[in-house]
């Protein structure tokens, strides 16, 4: 069974195939019309803003270390 969405901009239903270049779109046309009312801010994503946190050494030490361990090719060699 194929997947089939809404065109975000016209509503029409558009197949979610890997042939349709234009997905979730129906047609360069309407994603053209989408990437150009964002670009003249129609469109926002909006989020509660949020209180500043106070980052420490100790926090950062961890991010760095959790780091490290999922990329192992920035460790030095010993």
């Amino acid at each position: 069974m194929t997947l089939s969405v809404a065109c975000p901009n016209c509503q029409k239903q558009v197949q979610w195939l890997p042939k349709n270049s234009h997905r979730p779109f129906c047609s360069k046309r309407c994603q053209l019309i989408d990437l150009g009312e964002w670009a003249a801010e129609e469109h926002k994503i909006s989020q509660p803003i949020q209180g500043a946190v106070q980052v420490t050494e100790e926090m950062l030490d961890a991010l760095e270390d959790e780091f490290l361990q999922h990329n192992k090719f920035f460790v030095e060699p010993e």
